[in-house]
């Protein structure tokens, strides 16, 4: 039993550094750097690189062929996420800013692309998800208003097939979420948001410690 203590004295001491050693894994070409480059210029955040590996990982995994979005950016995520997808997927990205939408269209293009291999919809989300084929999609990735992941989680369950794939990022705001002191709405809000995938018998979950917190779940079959 001392031994164990140790190794985890060990784990704990070392976290921070496997983390961001985790977090840098995969390298990233010139054309992510590219969009991140926009992003900031923009005042965007965008996906780090451990996020983005684990979303390609995530959407090769469920042999991903429609994926949805929610909060485009500048198209780091989406790369990403076009990356693991089949050849002959189609990425439908949200975003209520047309221009970061621009920003990404070119992303995708240096990237190797074809244009029809993204979808991009200019809108708020909660109007545009709606409109969207229940039951036709295979990953859904939400990266957007954190106020709103509950509506969102709504929609994506009607959105996935079986075995499709829920992935929230950001839920750890920074350290705010585990911080048991007064926080603001989009905060509360990813609390209720992990309490009730946790608790979901609709959903099989994981909470992926890369990035800002990456909140995964595999939508059950009937």
């Amino acid at each position: 039993m001392r031994r164990l203590r140790g190794q985890e004295r060990a784990i704990t001491g070392n976290r921070q550094t496997s983390w961001a050693f985790a977090d840098a894994f995969v390298a990233e070409d010139e054309t992510l750097l590219w969009a991140r480059d926009r992003a900031r210029e923009a005042g965007l955040r965008s996906v780090s690189a451990g996020t983005g590996a684990a979303l390609r990982l995530l959407a090769a995994t469920v042999d991903a062929k429609a994926v949805a979005e929610i909060g485009t950016g500048t198209g780091v995520s989406g790369i990403h996420l076009l990356h693991g997808m089949r050849p002959d997927g189609v990425l439908t990205t949200v975003d209520t800013d047309p221009e970061c939408q621009q920003l990404a269209r070119q992303a995708f293009r240096a990237a190797g692309f074809a244009a029809n291999r993204a979808r991009f919809i200019p809108g708020h989300a909660l109007d545009v998800l709606p409109r969207l084929a229940d039951g036709g999609y295979d990953l859904v990735f939400c990266d957007g208003d954190r106020a709103e992941c509950l509506d969102y989680l709504d929609e994506s369950l009607r959105l996935l097939r079986p075995g499709g794939l829920v992935v929230f990022e950001g839920v750890f705001a920074h350290g705010r979420t585990m911080d048991a002191s007064a926080q603001p709405l989009e905060v509360q809000r990813l609390r209720e948001l992990l309490r009730t995938v946790r608790e979901s018998t609709v959903l099989l979950s994981s909470l992926l410690p890369v990035g800002d917190g990456l909140l995964c779940a595999v939508k059950r079959g009937p």
